[in-house]
């Protein structure tokens, strides 16, 4: 079956960084777009970064823009987000997700698996 696994969440001070990882297995991986999404408390799920099945386009939203970094390794099924001059504002539980050939991005239904999440604190 298929499996998402993040791992990397932790607590962190304002301005400091986090590498989130995200291990896939049960797919064919360098086929599926990847996703991060996160969930603060109170708020519904909203779309952080993606890269395309290849790795040759990105895309992130623009809370993130020029502090986070989407990449992937598909020779060890694995996405990051590396995530840089954190705010706490981007405390939240992390996720990952996997949308086969998927080319909406943000679009959190088109997304066909998804992990358990990491949580993720930022302390002021």
């Amino acid at each position: 079956q298929v499996q998402l696994v993040e791992s990397g969440g932790g607590l962190v001070q304002a301005g400091g960084s986090l590498r989130l990882s995200c291990a896939a297995s049960g797919l064919t991986f360098r086929s599926y777009t990847m996703g991060w999404f996160r969930q603060a408390p109170g708020k519904e799920r909203e779309f952080v970064a993606a890269i395309r099945w290849d790795g040759g386009r990105t895309n992130s939203a623009d809370s993130v823009k020029g502090r986070f970094t989407i990449s992937r390794d598909n020779a060890k099924n694995t996405v990051y987000l590396q995530m840089n001059s954190l705010k706490p504002e981007d405390t939240a539980v992390y996720y990952c997700a996997a949308d086969l050939f998927g080319s909406r991005w943000s679009f959190e239904t088109d997304y066909d698996y998804w992990g358990q999440g990491t949580q993720v604190t930022v302390s002021s």
